[in-house]
């Protein structure tokens, strides 16, 4: 049985070149959580945003969360919501404390370090512009999430060459299926 996914895109969504997006065309039940503002986004507007698409689901689901948005799920977890995932696939977490970070949102900072309530897994790259890969330890660490490394791989999106990227889909899999025993 296939594993309900819900996709959260970071700041600016992810275009048509995006793994996201290319992995919601070939898995339909798989959905993009949806966003009034993807440009300047609110941290509790986007909160209250995960937290219906969550309600929503018919049975807790996985998310797949992009840069901003692995910010998002820290923040969610944090919320006190009644409502609950299986676990948490964070890719290419971005520092959202770090003088570089775009200053176009709002409540994100600081980032989250606590323990999430669910298992997670964490990739990161060793040359992502937007988090050093010793902040991504740092947030994996702290998170008590599995840190996969997967080498000079730029922000992870597709302007650094991940579209389709079988190898994160195969990731992801695997965890849902460790999540299922």
């Amino acid at each position: 049985m296939e594993p309900q996914v819900l996709t959260l895109a970071g700041l600016w969504n992810s275009g048509p070149l995006h793994w996201q997006t290319q992995w919601e065309a070939k898995h339909p039940g798989w959905l993009r959580v949806p966003h009034r503002d993807w440009d300047t986004p609110d941290c509790a507007e986007w909160v209250a945003e995960l937290d219906a698409a969550i309600a929503a689901c018919a049975q807790p689901p996985v998310l797949a969360a992009h840069s901003l948005s692995c910010s998002l799920v820290t923040r969610w977890a944090a919320s006190g919501s009644r409502a609950r995932v299986a676990g948490a696939f964070l890719v290419g977490p971005s520092d959202v404390d770090a003088p570089s970070y775009p200053d176009c949102t709002t409540g994100f900072q600081p980032m989250q370090l606590a323990p999430l309530p669910f298992p997670s897994l964490v990739v990161a790259s060793t040359d992502d512009p937007y988090v050093r890969i010793e902040r991504a330890q740092q947030f994996a660490a702290a998170w008590g999430s599995r840190l996969v490394t997967i080498g000079d791989a730029g922000h992870i999106n597709g302007d650094a060459g991940y579209g389709p990227w079988p190898e994160g889909e195969q990731l992801l899999l695997d965890f849902c299926a460790q999540l299922q025993r």
